[in-house]
Parts: structure tokens; C-alpha cells; sequence
């Protein structure tokens, strides 16, 4: 069996002159590329986060796409490396993958901003189009990475009697190198440099193997685009438009978790959006703590049990809206605000006035931080959404039980519901869990507006209703009590039960979108 090997190559015959490769250049090269395929599926994933969350969903699509990208890939190569057995024909199609890793952070932010348009529009034929988009210029240079596998095989094979071994060898390395570029961008590159970086460096690392194995022109071609990339990883990531249709962006980050920013109005008003403008997670004017929607009912709900609370936990703080209204308004409330990012928290300190000492952040996750307290409160307030996912261990019989375990008597726990316009699934499904834990008839619901509604339990057995319009409460909250007290009502039948065991909360949550959709 005679075949050009890794470490030479021909003649080529525009009279290029002959070249030899680096020794252990092959090697290196398969282990680069296994490194970028799973590098790359980490930063993926990381690029939608910001858009569409974390949830299994959209961890499944991207490792769905990773997948068959390096199937295809694995088939296009064998086919390839039987027409042209050198590492010249190898290496540009590294270089080329290469290509595509850095265009794709720049080209993906457009059709990820038209996608949140659409979701928030619900139209699902523009919405699964840009998704397409995006996945199809992450798959392109996968693809071309599946590619290298068969190829390298070919390369390295010097009789049928080593293939076994040969084929092993190269497959072990390039494991390894996926390994590496799994903990490699998990650990160090996302958390330091960003996700757009993050793709930027593997595309650098891939041009960087591809030059020494390619010739004559392309191997200048190479040249260039390796400088080029390594002064677009030296370029700071651009940033988003500093005026919207809402008013003047005055601060963003890209967080741990999500992309968050704020925009201040012409009359000073402050919104906190996360995930590009999904959802406003925290309101702010300097004199006023009413807001209207949500914020008020959940200012007011823990008034439904049988006692005033005092000692408040918000799990899913952001901003501090919430929290901030209850220490202006009751002197002897203290709150423990919980938020999973610690970045919000330090928005909401500096933008949306969550100063008062009266209120203390912890971050951390809600149910984790609620399960290792030894605190009882009077009212435990969730609001914990990665727009448009509740964390499924948030919904479940076991997560209620805690909360039952952690309130004082007479003690409430208030939840608010976001769902889509007309779409009471997700509140079903939560107050049939709560109603296995607090009981039948201690379930209450607000429906504030026609994207919220605040479900209320209380271990009291007094009527909220009641409870509501006698409160002790300032003159300026006396109008919000009273709306909700006349809004509650008893709470929608028909839910299931959600189990740590069994809670398919993302396919609640998608289902609704894509029924209104349609």
C-alpha cells in the first residue's frame, strides 16, 4: 500500500518547490481540531444563552447540530483524502474552518437580534429562520473540522496491518483535545475573555497548524488571515447601540449568565433589561417606588396571610425593585434578596437604588440558598426567570415543600407567573403543585396583567381577600392592596403535578409560544 505520508509531500505542479512539514504536525493538528469542535460547542451554547437561555433545549439543539455537522463532516473527508492524500489538501481545509470560527460570533449577532424580535412578536415562522441561520453558520465550520478525522487517518496509515492502531491513536488524541477545549473554554477563555473571543482564539489556534502544512500561495493566503484574526482577538468586543427606542443605554455586560443592560428614559425612569429586551426585570425613578404591574401586587401579597411580614426572602431579586418598595414603605421589613448573578445585584446597587441597609444580597442560587438557610421568613417571593425559562426545580412538589418548611406560621409564599398573553398552562401546572403543599383551598391568584399573574399560598386559613383590605399599610399602598384584593380569586384547576423527578417545564413554556404562534 503506497500513499504520500504526514511528513512529506509532492512537487506541486505550478513548480512550487517541494515542502516538508514539521514532524508531529498531523498530530497537533488533529488535537487543535479536537479541542475547537467541543471549544466551539461550549462557546455556542454560551452565544444563544443570552438570547434563549441555558435550558436542555437549546443545549440539545447545539449538541444536535455539533453532531451531525462532524457525521457529514466524517463523510465529506474520507471522500476527500481518497482524491488528494497530502496534508497541503488537509491543511486548507483547517484554514478554512478557521475562517468561519471568526466570522461567526460578528455574523450570528444580527440573526440573533431578529430572533428576539420575533419571539417577542410570537411569530414563529421568522423566529425558527433566524435560529436556522445561526445554526447553519455554526455547523458550516464544524463540518469542515469532521472533516480532519478520516483525512488524518488516511495521512498516517502506512499498511493495512497499522490501520487499527494508526486509526485508534489519532481518535484518542483528538478526544483529548476535545477534553481540553471543553474545560479549556468552561474554565478559562468564556470566563476571562468572552464568549466572541472565545471563538476568535480557536479560530486563531487553527490557522496557526494549518500554515507550516500548507504551500506556495495559500500558505501566504494563511499568513494573512492568522495575523488578521490575531488582531481581531486584540480588538476590544464591539457593543450595542447606545440609544433605543426605550431611551439611552448608560450601562451593559455581558454577565456570567446573560447579557443585561440599562436604559434611562428622558424624564429618568431606568429599566433593567436582560437578554437583549425579552423582559424588564427592574424599574427605577428617583421618588417613586409604584410601578404598577407585578412589582405592586408582589409588594403587597405577603399581606394575604395571617400575619405582616416582616422577615422577607425574594429569591430572583435583579434589580431590587421588590425589595427596594418594602424597606421604603414598612421600617421594620428586612430582606434578603437572592440573585443567581452577582452582576445584577451590583446593577441594582448602583442604578435602581437597592441601597437600603435593611436589605442584604446573597449570590446564589434560590433553591440551593432556601435548602441550607436555617432562616424562617414570613413571605418567600419568586421571581427567578432566564426570560423565557422558570428553572424547572422551581416548579416542583419538593421545591414547595421547602418553602413550607422555611415560613413562619401564617407565612405566604407569593410566585410570579410570566406567560404569554391568553396561556394559563404554566400557572396550572404551578398552582396544582402548590395545592399539593399548601392544601386545596390556600391557593390564590392574581391575574395582574395579561402577561403576569402573582399565584399566592399561605399556610393561614384566613381568608387573603380579607387579609388584603385590613392590612396596616401606608396611604400610598392602600389603592395597591385593594386592587389586589379585589383582582384575587381562588386558583385555576386542571394543572399537573410537577415532580423533582418529572417537570418538563421547557416544553410547557415552548408549547405556549409556538400555540400562539401559529
Amino acid at each position: 500500500m503506497t500513499q504520500t505520508s504526514a511528513s512529506t509531500s509532492r512537487t506541486t505542479s505550478t513548480g512550487d518547490a517541494p515542502h516538508r512539514p514539521p514532524r508531529g504536525l498531523l498530530e497537533l493538528i488533529v488535537f487543535v481540531v479536537g479541542t475547537a469542535s467541543l471549544g466551539a460547542e461550549i462557546a455556542a451554547a454560551r452565544l444563544l444563552a443570552p438570547w434563549f437561555g441555558a435550558s436542555t433545549i437549546v443545549w440539545a439543539n447545539t449538541i444536535a447540530i455539533t453532531l451531525v455537522s462532524l457525521s457529514v463532516g466524517y463523510a465529506i473527508g474520507g471522500r476527500l483524502a481518497d482524491r488528494n492524500p497530502t496534508l497541503h489538501g488537509l491543511a486548507r481545509w483547517v484554514l478554512a474552518s478557521s475562517v468561519f470560527f471568526a466570522a461567526v460570533p460578528f455574523l450570528s449577532a444580527p440573526f440573533l437580534r431578529q430572533s428576539v424580535r420575533a419571539f417577542s412578536e410570537y411569530s414563529g415562522g421568522l423566529f425558527l429562520g433566524s435560529l436556522v441561520g445561526v445554526g447553519a453558520m455554526i455547523a458550516v465550520p464544524v463540518l469542515m473540522l469532521g472533516i480532519v478525522s478520516p483525512y488524518a487517518v488516511r495521512l498516517k496509515v502506512d499498511s493495512v496491518e497499522d490501520t487499527g492502531k494508526t486509526a485508534g491513536r489519532l481518535y484518542a488524541l483528538g478526544t483529548i483535545g476535545s477534553l481540553t477545549g471543553t474545560f479549556g473554554a468552561t474554565l478559562a477563555l468564556i470566563p476571562l475573555v468572552g464568549s466572541q473571543r472565545t471563538f476568535l482564539v480557536f479560530s486563531l489556534l487553527l490557522a496557526l497548524v494549518s500554515v507550516p502544512a500548507l504551500r506556495g500561495k495559500v500558505r501566504v493566503l494563511g499568513i494573512v488571515i492568522t495575523v488578521a484574526i490575531a488582531v481581531l482577538v486584540a480588538v476590544p468586543p464591539g457593543s450595542t447601540k447606545t440609544v433605543t427606542d426605550a431611551g439611552r443605554v448608560i450601562d451593559e455586560a455581558e454577565t456570567e449568565y446573560q447579557y443585561a443592560r440599562v436604559i434611562e428614559a428622558d424624564d429618568g425612569t431606568r429599566v433593567l433589561e436582560l437578554n437583549e429586551g425579552q423582559a424588564i426585570h427592574s424599574i427605577y425613578r428617583p421618588d417613586d417606588f409604584l410601578f404598577g404591574g407585578y412589582w405592586d401586587s408582589m409588594l403587597v401579597a405577603g399581606f394575604g396571610g395571617g400575619t405582616a411580614p416582616q422577615k422577607i426572602v425574594n429569591l430572583g431579586s435583579a434589580g431590587g425593585t421588590v425589595a427596594r418598595g418594602l424597606t421604603h414603605y414598612f421600617p421594620d421589613v428586612e430582606v434578603d434578596a437572592v440573585e443567581l448573578d452577582d452582576k445584577v445585584s451590583e446593577i441594582g446597587r448602583e442604578y435602581f437604588g437597592m441601597t437600603s441597609d435593611r436589605i442584604t444580597t446573597h449570590t446564589a442560587d434560590a433553591r440551593p440558598w432556601l435548602q441550607q438557610s436555617d432562616e424562617r421568613f414570613d413571605n418567600i417571593m419568586l421571581d427567578a426567570y432566564r426570560q423565557p425559562y422558570i428553572p424547572y426545580y422551581l416548579t416542583t412538589k419538593e421545591f414547595f415543600e421547602v418553602t413550607r418548611d422555611r415560613l413562619n406560621p401564617g407565612g405566604t409564599v407569593t410566585v410570579n407567573v410570566g406567560h404569554v398573553p391568553g396561556n394559563d398552562q404554566l400557572e396550572k401546572v404551578l398552582t396544582a403543585t402548590m395545592r399539593s403543599v399548601y392544601g386545596e383551598a390556600n391557593v390564590w391568584r392574581d391575574p395582574v396583567d395579561s402577561t403576569n399573574t402573582v399565584l399566592l399560598a399561605t399556610t393561614a386559613q384566613e381568608d387573603p381577600r380579607d387579609q388584603l383590605r385590613a392590612a396596616d399599610v401606608p396611604p400610598d399602598v392602600r389603592p395597591v392592596a385593594d386592587d389586589a384584593a379585589s383582582r384575587l380569586e381562588p386558583g385555576l384547576d386542571g394543572g399537573t403535578v410537577y415532580t423533582d423527578d418529572r417537570a418538563p417545564v421547557e416544553w410547557l413554556i415552548d408549547a405556549s409560544f409556538a400555540a400562539v404562534a401559529e
